[in-house]
């Protein structure tokens, strides 16, 4: 089969189906990146960074370039970049495969407060703790700037920029983490909530076994919702069975 599938990604799930297409005969593969770390990982097949324009410019880019099909396979929260995947392809004429990780569901002893976006996070916040745990991404701080009474321990892969709380302590490192790991942290920082994105995932999803082994409350923020019309296949094989590939 010949083909030229467009990855919009950089999730674990955008490499490893990048991976596995490129391994392909007859198939090439074009990774988007939209360029906010500066040292990604190496990543099979072809590599682009940055934005498209918006939708149009999507739509263009996939018909210049002679695109057959488009996996969108970014982070859960980048709803803006879904719904500029679904109008580009549905002006191109192309199909779309949405690849969206399962969200965290909670268990037994957790003490989850869901809530609908990172402003509903940073309102409910005062109320649940006073030394956060952060871990809702470097772009998203802006939010919590002007909570003055919380310590915040914010951990990314790249030092956040401004706005910022005032009380905020940065922790740099990228995942997978253990649950060891996490609990060495929320032990060494004497943290009494976390704040977290549903992303879902194992990479980051030990900090939820920390946070349930302490005791601590975890505000988390629900996932966007999909365009109007779009479904989501949830791994690697179900976008190969989606695309037209076998899974082997």
């Amino acid at each position: 089969m010949s083909a030229h599938v467009l990855v919009l990604g950089g999730t674990t799930e955008a490499r490893e189906l990048a991976a596995v297409l490129a391994a392909r005969p007859g198939v090439r593969v074009t990774s988007s990146l939209a360029g906010r770390v500066s040292r990604p990982g190496a990543l099979a097949g072809e590599v682009r960074i940055g934005g498209f324009g918006g939708a149009e410019g999507l739509a263009a880019w996939l018909s210049e370039h002679g695109v057959d099909a488009v996996v969108d396979a970014t982070h859960p929260f980048a709803s803006g970049i879904t719904a500029n995947a679904a109008h580009a392809a549905t002006a191109a004429g192309r199909p779309l495969v949405v690849l969206r990780r399962p969200g965290w569901r909670p268990g037994p002893g957790d003490r989850w407060h869901p809530v609908g976006s990172l402003a509903e996070a940073a309102e409910l916040l005062p109320g649940v703790g006073r030394r956060a745990f952060l871990t809702t991404g470097r772009l998203g701080l802006a939010a919590f700037a002007h909570l003055a009474g919380t310590h915040f321990v914010v951990r990314s892969v790249e030092p956040p920029g401004p706005p910022l709380p005032p009380d905020t302590e940065h922790v740099l490192a990228r995942g997978p983490f253990t649950v060891t790991d996490e609990l060495a942290l929320l032990r060494e920082h004497r943290i009494d909530v976390l704040v977290t994105k549903d992303s879902g995932g194992e990479a980051t999803a030990a900090k939820l076994t920390a946070a349930r082994r302490l005791g601590l409350p975890v505000v988390v923020v629900r996932r966007p919702p999909l365009p109007d019309g779009v479904t989501a296949v949830d791994d690697v094989a179900g976008a190969l069975a989606r695309l037209g590939f076998s899974a082997a």
